[in-house]
């Protein structure tokens, strides 16, 4: 695992350098107490979600997700 500081307006890039061409780009934005507001640029063939959303799309249509009632289940 990489870690890194930043402070506000300073930013991340992740993605190979060749051609200038990045993958995604990511900015603090705001810094209010345990709160950081980030703000995300990526090309438009790379999706960005929350590590929440990523889990549940990433989970087996026929789990039980707590509170979800769009799982495949029979009774």
């Amino acid at each position: 695992m990489l870690i890194l500081m930043r402070k506000r307006c300073e930013s991340v890039v992740v993605g190979r350098p060749n051609g200038f061409e990045r993958m995604l780009k990511v900015t603090v934005l705001e810094i209010n107490g345990d709160n950081v507001l980030l703000g995300f640029e990526t090309n438009n063939d790379f999706p960005v979600q929350s590590w929440e959303t990523w889990e549940r799309i990433r989970a087996p249509q026929t789990s039980a997700i707590p509170g979800d009632m769009t799982t495949n289940r029979r009774f």
